[in-house]
């Protein structure tokens, strides 16, 4: 694909992904620091969005002030949070089973939420990104939702983008906990659903026909953004290679070789 389309125009506001188009690992990505200063210089609205539920959306805020990009907590999305918002109203006080890591953990007992390993006791399982994951976790998931138990997930990404490779994500622990108990999740809260478009545009204060979704996964950024009517731009600086474009019927407004291909002319 040559001749990328580039956006000929600011937004009013603007959505990013972190890993893969902000950074990846410790790094900034190339022009990402300064496509981001010119972005805030000219008084337009920039937040974050992050399937990524291993941090707590103050490492993240802090994680990007150190590499250069001050950032409230406030202008972070996570879809440890949306979890949270969707659990308090449809389960209040649930008592939870997580397959996931302690800022995931520690985020839901803030939230009211009693975590507990007796399968029985087990109102819903949440899978999520768990590079913590062993055997025993597994099976107390499979008692808990044999037993009844709700099943939801934070995200759906197949794996997490991280120098040199990538770790497998969230998806491969909902595969596992679906093929032993032959039971499918019922709601996966992250990208591209509903509840983090809702919980997105809620935090922008904008219409989100004036906003721009940037992201590195079709299934993900840019399918959340297209459904929530927002222009899309990927950056082949993450998850998605060019190559992958042409055969996808998820295809982004605009495509980016770099994050500096954000800002017209």
């Amino acid at each position: 694909m040559s001749g990328l389309p580039t956006p000929e125009r600011f937004y009013a506001g603007y959505i990013f992904d972190l890993d893969g188009t902000v950074y990846l690992g410790d790094a900034l990505l190339p022009t990402a620091g300064e496509t981001l200063t010119a972005l805030r210089a000219r008084g337009v609205r920039t937040i974050f969005v992050s399937n990524n539920p291993t941090h707590a959306r103050e490492d993240y805020a802090a994680k990007l002030t150190r590499l250069g990009v001050p950032t409230s907590v406030e202008d972070v999305l996570t879809s440890t949070l949306v979890m949270v918002d969707f659990l308090k109203r449809r389960m209040p006080g649930a008592r939870l089973f997580v397959v996931g890591e302690e800022p995931l953990c520690a985020e839901l007992r803030r939230g009211g939420f009693e975590l507990t390993e007796q399968a029985d006791e087990v109102d819903a399982v949440i899978a999520s990104f768990d590079r913590t994951l062993v055997y025993r976790k597994l099976q107390i998931a499979f008692d808990a939702i044999r037993a009844g138990a709700h099943f939801f997930a934070t995200n759906p990404d197949s794996f997490c983008p991280v120098p040199g490779g990538g770790e497998p994500d969230c998806a491969a622990i909902i595969a596992a906990i679906e093929a032993c108990t032959a039971t499918r999740v019922e709601a996966v809260v992250g990208k591209p659903s509903t509840y983090m478009i809702d919980a997105a545009a809620h935090l922008m204060g904008l219409p989100v026909a004036d906003c721009l979704m940037t992201g590195d996964r079709l299934e993900t950024d840019i399918l959340m953004g297209r459904e929530a009517g927002m222009a899309t731009a990927l950056p082949l600086t993450g998850a998605t290679p060019e190559s992958a474009l042409a055969g996808s019927p998820i295809q982004p407004t605009y495509v980016l070789r770099r994050l500096g291909d954000l800002l017209p002319g």
